[in-house]
């Protein structure tokens, strides 16, 4: 298998169109043709992961947070970033990164902290939007089980947790075929009616291509009519952050207990505790701040995230309970996710775990 298909095994899960706007997911250094030998995946990459991939012989490196985060204007060693990307290129390491993309969608980090914490009924926080469009078209009655099918197919039909849905209503169509043309049904040069059925489908627009290319191959007409309406609905199951039930409500001071012991952390900082009862429950993994209003405005009881703000807590601590229970915390979990991903496949080449799972944030007890 090569890069490229690695990579293909992860965005099966998590398409890199779901990352967001500043993010850079995806690879970063390497040839996606390249062959692998080996696959070490790790949460951040350090120089000594690097070396541990070296002594390993695995010449892909899979992360959660991107080595390239913002524009690098040059490469000579003179910061960690920079060494890394040379220590990668000199000993023909490929470095891939799945994060706001493994962040947003349903299998992803936040499904597993919804998992962690004994969440029920979860569904996304802040679903994403204008990544949907319909697709209208009009087909021969008799042809529409082969037209809608092919769309189907091509990823299109799909409302939340159901697929194949679709839309059909008959009425009258009209064209004539001018000189040149060779019409399905009809004759050169006459005005012809067919009895038709509109049909209609939500499409995402990453899939519209082959969506039109499968219409225009299961169509029986030489020019099929198709309209593309874009849509402001949400992905109901893509977004960032998510929000559920506990099993059975909890008091403020034994759900932060909970939170601490569910996630294995050192340290928790959370909002003074109100006197009130924890039931509906908001997470995001990693550094998750500004999800707090919206936390605040679907009536949580407490949201759970990494690197709140003083100001976070001033502003909406009187609202929910806010738990800060760190970045890495809410997040490490992501590298048995990735090798869940690859070797569900069955992958011919050896796929590790890093051994070099450290938090970078020391805590300091008096």
């Amino acid at each position: 298998m090569t890069v490229n298909d690695v990579a293909g095994l992860i965005e099966a899960h998590a398409p890199i169109r779901f990352q967001e706007s500043y993010d850079n997911s995806g690879l970063s250094v390497g040839d996606p043709s390249m062959d692998v030998t080996g696959v070490l995946i790790c949460f951040d990459v350090t120089e000594q992961v690097v070396d541990e991939a070296i002594s390993l012989g695995a010449n892909l490196i899979v992360s959660h947070h991107p080595v390239i985060f913002s524009g690098l204007k040059s490469i000579t060693g003179k910061s960690a970033v920079e060494r890394i990307v040379l220590k990668a290129i000199q000993h023909s390491i490929a470095l891939y990164a799945a994060h706001t993309n493994l962040d947003s969608v349903y299998s992803g980090i936040n499904d597993v902290l919804c998992q962690k914490l004994k969440l029920s009924s979860c569904r996304i926080l802040s679903p994403l939007k204008g990544q949907l469009s319909k697709l209208i078209t009009f087909v021969p009655t008799a042809h529409l089980g082969n037209v809608r099918a092919a769309l189907f197919e091509a990823g299109a039909g799909h409302i939340g947790n159901y697929d194949s849905c679709s839309y059909a209503s008959s009425g009258e169509g009209s064209f004539r075929a001018n000189k040149g043309a060779n019409p399905f049904v009809g004759t050169v040069g006459e005005m012809h009616f067919e009895q038709e059925v509109r049909l209609e489908v939500i499409c995402p627009k990453a899939a519209l291509p082959y969506a039109i290319q499968r219409l225009r191959e299961s169509h029986p007409y030489e020019e099929p009519a198709f309209d593309i309406v874009s849509l402001e609905n949400e992905l109901e199951r893509v977004g960032i952050g998510m929000i559920g039930s506990l099993e059975m409500p909890m008091s403020e001071d034994d759900f932060v207990q909970h939170v601490r012991s569910a996630l294995g952390c050192e340290v928790v900082r959370s909002s003074k505790n109100r006197g009130k009862t924890i039931k509906t429950v908001a997470v995001c993994g990693g550094s998750g701040g500004s999800l707090a209003s919206l936390a605040a405005a679907k009536r949580a009881d407490a949201y759970v995230t990494g690197d709140l703000k003083y100001h976070t807590f001033l502003d909406y601590g009187e609202r929910l309970l806010l738990v800060d229970a760190g970045h890495f915390e809410t997040e490490h979990f992501a590298i048995d996710i990735f090798y869940d991903f690859i070797t569900e496949k069955k992958a011919n080449f050896a796929v590790y775990k890093t051994k070099l799972v450290e938090n970078p944030v020391n805590y300091l007890y008096r």
